[in-house]
């Protein structure tokens, strides 16, 4: 099944620059938007790790002022990016740089909203709410995952409710993504892992979803490509840096193919795991994916459009039909959940005892389950994490 030919606008917000070392033109690039007093936003792993001095240097070297805010913690909240914020305050800062997973990226474009727009995060809850220009950001992935670098939104988290707050405005995309991929060879094993699942669960659930077009459709297909080839390799053999680099674009391509597709049911039963139970987000994907696929596969035209998938990326004869291929893409990815070393049960991931009734109503309320390509409800929610309680853990 081939997607019809409908009207669509699809802008390419931000540029990608991508190659081994191409981390030292970050002062260049961002003088090609006039910075003067950048905004360098990451954690301190990376300020550790060397990255974020590296960073700084190409700036520096450009003749831009730099702050760092090293302070970002994983699944940004509210009071994250306020503590952002008064630093790019105090520092009066043109521009912001976002260096790290998609954590660092979030609270960069966080700040930005902020900065330019005033009021708090929940106010830009949704899509489109800020009224005034916003601040030239470059995007700098350390990780392959989130796509974050390509994406217009930013996944914060409301610090008194733990609700995740989708905060979207086409102002809020970075002008470029810089991908290189010598950035994230310092990656521990199971960050590349959960990185590379959550990349892979991208681009099944946009490749299907309801507001899919065709050439979300087709970003999310390469991006599936991609991730399913070379996630293995870089498993098992991390310093593998075309590996490396195909993955960057992998999740690059993904978070593209979310501004048009958005995201389904699997990401809206993940989010509960992580805000209430600390699953990292990742693994929560890798969890609920196979459930939803499941489900989805039910309706025969969505059954067809995994079909394509499983057989772009060789998954499956040309001449399956789309059970038999649905089936080969379901052991595929159970085979790399496997080999990733990803939990395949709640308990396996550390929920010993779920509140379904309360998880399974949180899920149906995510903003990204309207987008599923089959009606999901709250039921059907509380189906998927039941099997999930009840699985053996791995």
């Amino acid at each position: 099944m081939s997607d019809p030919i409908v009207p669509s606008d699809f802008p390419s917000r931000t540029r990608i620059v991508f190659g081994p070392g191409r981390i030292d033109e970050l002062g260049s690039l961002a003088r090609e938007w006039s910075a003067r007093r950048a905004l360098l936003v990451t954690d301190p792993t990376l300020t550790r790790l060397g990255h974020a001095e590296r960073a700084r240097a190409a700036l520096t070297g450009a003749g831009i002022e730099v702050v760092v805010f090293d302070a970002v913690r994983e699944n940004p909240d509210s009071d994250d990016v306020d503590a952002c914020l008064a630093v790019a305050r105090e520092a009066n800062v043109d521009t912001l740089v976002g260096l790290g997973g998609g954590s660092s990226l979030d609270t960069a474009k966080g700040c930005n909203f902020l900065l330019t727009n005033g009021g708090r995060m929940a106010d830009y809850w949704g899509r489109d709410k800020a009224t005034r220009p916003m601040l030239p950001m470059i995007a700098v992935p350390t990780t392959a995952g989130t796509g974050s670098e390509c994406q217009s939104f930013a996944l914060i988290a409301d610090a008194s409710t733990h609700a995740k707050m989708a905060c979207g405005d086409t102002k809020a995309a970075p002008r470029i993504a810089l991908l290189d991929p010598v950035l994230t060879l310092t990656q521990p094993r199971h960050v590349t892992a959960d990185t590379g699942v959550d990349t892979l669960t991208h681009a099944l659930e946009a490749a299907v979803t309801t507001a899919r077009t065709a050439s979300s459709s087709a970003l999310a297909r390469h991006a599936f490509t991609l991730a399913i080839t070379n996630l293995p390799l870089v498993l098992d053999q991390p310093n593998d840096l075309e590996a490396r680099g195909r993955m960057q674009l992998a999740a690059a391509y993904a978070g593209l193919a979310i501004e048009g597709s958005m995201l389904g049911a699997a990401h809206s039963a993940a989010n509960p795991l992580t805000a209430h139970h600390g699953v990292v987000h990742g693994r929560a994907v890798g969890l609920t994916i196979a459930p939803v696929i499941r489900h989805n596969a039910g309706a025969p035209a969505v059954a067809a459009l995994y079909a394509e998938l499983a057989l772009a990326a060789g998954l499956a004869r040309a001449d399956a039909q789309p059970p038999r291929a649905v089936h080969a893409l379901l052991d595929a990815l159970d085979r790399l959940l496997e080999h990733a070393g990803q939990p395949r049960s709640l308990p396996a991931a550390g929920v010993e005892r779920p509140d379904v009734p309360a998880l399974a109503a949180e899920a149906a309320r995510q903003w990204t389950a309207r987008f599923n390509p089959r009606p999901v409800s709250e039921d059907d929610f509380a189906r998927f994490y039941r099997s999930l309680a009840s699985a053996g853990p791995t």
